[in-house]
């Protein structure tokens, strides 16, 4: 895959000498690579570059990392992999509250990490054909494109992340049936039980996909200790 198209990675991270060997590991695997050590200078360089997925550190001089992840997330939709050495649940979640789509846990084996980069840019890639069959989907007061990646709602964007748009465009193709919270997330993310995600990573990508799509619980419904149901009525 990589070899073929050759995807943009951005690196974000004011640790050198691991940007040195992330960066070097990623141009073996055939990737296009940019980095920067600061947030301001990494929001330069994706503005730039537009990469297919960024590496983002949390902890960086100046703007720190979760202020690029809200920044850049106003502005494109792409994998953002977390880099960080804080462990606590409590900072994996804010992490992925915000918009991010992986996170992992310094120091972290390279190749679990392109492990991780190979799946988000294949489902990434996937979702982009798959939706090339599609054609766009009204629910409600809320317009689905999948083949442009977009949706309206009374005919205004919104800004969805790519694992919220998934996870809404699951719920509209499963047309009404209910799918578990672990369908979700193995789905999306990809979940293994090696994975530090667990099930109520769903719940709150459900519950900012509600509060982006101005949508009452009713339409996105809650199956008490199961998952979520898309009522298209």
């Amino acid at each position: 895959m990589t070899a073929k198209t050759r995807e943009k990675i951005l690196i974000v991270d004011d640790e050198k000498d691991l940007v040195k060997l992330l960066r070097h590991n990623l141009e073996k695997k055939k990737f296009k690579v940019a980095s920067a050590y600061t947030a301001e200078a990494g929001l330069t360089s994706a503005r730039k570059f537009k990469p297919d997925l960024v590496i983002l550190d949390v902890m960086l001089p100046g703007m720190d990392g979760l202020e690029f992840l809200k920044r850049i997330r106003s502005e494109v939709q792409i994998p953002i992999i977390l880099l960080s050495a804080k462990r606590s649940e409590t900072d994996r979640v804010l992490g992925l509250r915000l918009g991010a789509d992986d996170y992992m846990v310094k120091p972290f084996s390279v190749e679990e990490l392109n492990a991780r980069i190979v799946g988000h840019l294949r489902r990434r890639a996937g979702g982009r054909a798959d939706s090339e069959t599609k054609k766009a989907v009204c629910v409600g007061g809320i317009s689905v494109d999948f083949e442009r990646h977009e949706t309206l709602v009374r005919g205004k964007p919104a800004r969805l992340a790519p694992k919220e748009f998934a996870i809404l465009k699951l719920l509209i193709e499963a047309d009404g049936k209910v799918l578990s919270r672990d369908q979700l997330l193995h789905s999306i993310w990809g979940h293994d039980e090696d994975m530090e995600i667990d099930t109520r990573t769903v719940d709150q990508h459900i519950a900012r996909l509600r509060r982006k799509l101005n949508l009452e619980s009713a339409r996105i419904a809650t199956v008490p200790n199961f998952g979520y149901q898309m009522r298209m009525q």
